[in-house]
């Protein structure tokens, strides 16, 4: 198997409008997404054909029904985008999926780009409602009112490797790698221990180490086998403890060295020693401690910090790769990891320009020093809630990263390309393509597979099993010297 960090996510957004009493989320979320146009105007279907979130990694499947819309109701949930992602309506929010990429750096640049892509859809909207009645759109994880939505990352691992083996392995790291990744938050949710502000949007909401579910009874690690690819060679691990970032380094450095450790734990390198005597009572700790100095038990009986777990996965990192071919993005998130927490075992401070939770606390805590008030002040929520509206000209994380309080680690021109291209390295790169050359033609997409209507009686299927094929290497001449989707399809026949 290659040793590609084929990673992507998914970020639910938080809408709502100014009369939040006749405010209807569901129809708001259909009203903005289909606001896309006029940067799109595509009419094309998500195919959902291989798509079933009821199996369980532990083997067996839940009771429900697998969702299958109507065509018209389709084509109002889903626009699969020029990028190869996909903006779509879940339950009562909108939601972006970025493409699949291959490393932390295209990770931010895609999730940028789909932050973009809802700005515009947002804009559009607004135009045509009531002055008064505007749509706002939030990325983060809490209404502030104890409900959570959520942000989801996605892992290609091998199937051979046993579900359990992630578990053990995975668990401490996933824990404690709130300390770089959390997004940063005023109070606590869901009658979890009071806290004036805490690190991660998402800890108090985690109840269960081990389930299928994401909506309640939220656990840590989530058992979802829908692989969306061959189910024989991949497994798709589906992690959803994590918080959405608006800050581009908390966001590399979340992907990253999960990419990093899942890569140890499918190629058998033994992560031992570090299972946590309680994983749910250890994630809201960690989230509660600022100065990163408390001390978690370990199952074993002995205590670290999160920097000291998180510097053993480091050190067994260092370890496994040195034995490997050198990889410049592997070295890389390495070496942002290795500085992150030397810094943070030292002063979390120092990354108050990129880390999400400090950027935040150093905004907040200034005000409330200058104006005299305590944590609990509504204006202190208000702004935390403000630091994640997605518009440049009114979200404080925006106005932060325009003044230069914040360090940026992607390029404005990287993020317009990525609104409308797609990486070249996946399959991603054919699915996106095809979408931007033939629009008319394609008649569905799918995370595994592109359907084109060439006026035939049949409507033929190109599958997109493995993630790591379709890319600009193995179909890029292909695709760029096929002047209609019908020759498209005869050139990949012959």
């Amino acid at each position: 198997m290659s040793t590609k960090l084929l990673t992507g996510t998914e970020t639910e957004f938080g809408l709502t409008s100014r009369k939040p009493e006749s405010f209807d989320p569901v129809t708001g979320s259909l009203f903005l997404i289909n606001h896309l146009r006029p940067f799109s105007s595509l009419r094309i279907l998500w195919d959902y054909e291989n798509e079933d979130p009821l199996v369980d990694a532990r083997g067996f499947v839940v009771d429900g029904e697998k969702e299958k819309p109507s065509q018209e109701d389709n084509f109002s949930l889903n626009k699969p985008l020029e990028n190869g992602g996909r903006l779509y309506v879940d339950g009562a929010h909108p939601e972006y999926s970025t493409p699949e990429c291959t490393n932390p750096r295209d990770i931010v640049v895609y999730e940028k780009a789909g932050e973009l892509l809802v700005q515009i859809c947002l804009e559009n909207a607004n135009r045509v409602r009531k002055e008064d009645d505007p749509l706002y759109v939030y990325k983060n994880n809490t209404d502030g009112k104890g409900n959570s939505y959520g942000y989801h990352e996605n892992y290609l691992m091998k199937r051979s490797t046993p579900f359990e083996k992630i578990v053990q392995g995975l668990t401490p790291f996933l824990v404690t790698r709130q300390i770089y990744a959390g997004a940063g938050k005023v109070g606590t949710d869901n009658r979890s221990n009071p806290a004036e502000y805490q690190i991660s949007q998402r800890a108090d909401f985690f109840e269960t180490l081990i389930d299928l579910n994401t909506m309640a009874k939220r656990p840590i690690i989530n058992t979802r086998d829908e692989p969306h690819a061959d189910s024989k060679l991949f497994r798709r691990l589906h992690v959803i403890v994590g918080d959405a970032n608006m800050s581009e380094y908390s966001t590399y450095l979340k992907v990253g060295p999960a990419a990093l450790v899942l890569q140890m734990i499918d190629n058998n390198h033994e992560i031992t020693g570090l299972d946590l005597a309680n994983p749910l009572e250890a994630i809201k700790a960690i989230s509660r401690d600022l100065t990163l100095k408390k001390t978690v038990k370990l199952a074993n009986g002995k205590e670290f910090t999160a920097v000291e777990i998180q510097k053993a996965y480091l050190d067994e990192a260092y370890k496994y790769f040195a034995k490997m071919e050198r990889d410049p993005i592997v070295d890389e998130i390495l070496s942002y990891w290795s500085d992150t927490l030397e810094k943070l075992g030292k002063d979390p401070f120092e990354l108050h320009t990129h880390l999400d939770w400090l950027i935040k606390y150093e905004l907040l805590n200034n005000y409330a020093q200058k104006k005299g008030f305590g944590w609990d002040n509504p204006r202190l929520a208000m702004m935390d809630l403000q630091y994640h509206d997605i518009r440049p000209d009114k979200g404080l994380y925006y106005t932060l990263l325009r003044d230069g309080y914040v360090t940026p680690l992607a390029s404005e021109g990287s993020i317009l390309i990525a609104k409308d291209t797609p990486p070249r390295d996946t399959r991603a790169f054919f699915r996106g393509t095809c979408i931007k050359k033939f629009p008319k033609d394609v008649y569905a997409a799918s995370w595994t597979s592109v359907l084109f209507d060439i006026g035939n009686s049949t409507i033929k299927r190109v599958p997109l099993v493995n993630p790591l094929r379709g890319s600009e290497d193995l179909v890029g001449k292909i695709v760029s010297e096929s002047e209609t989707a019908e020759e498209l399809l005869r050139n990949l026949a012959g």
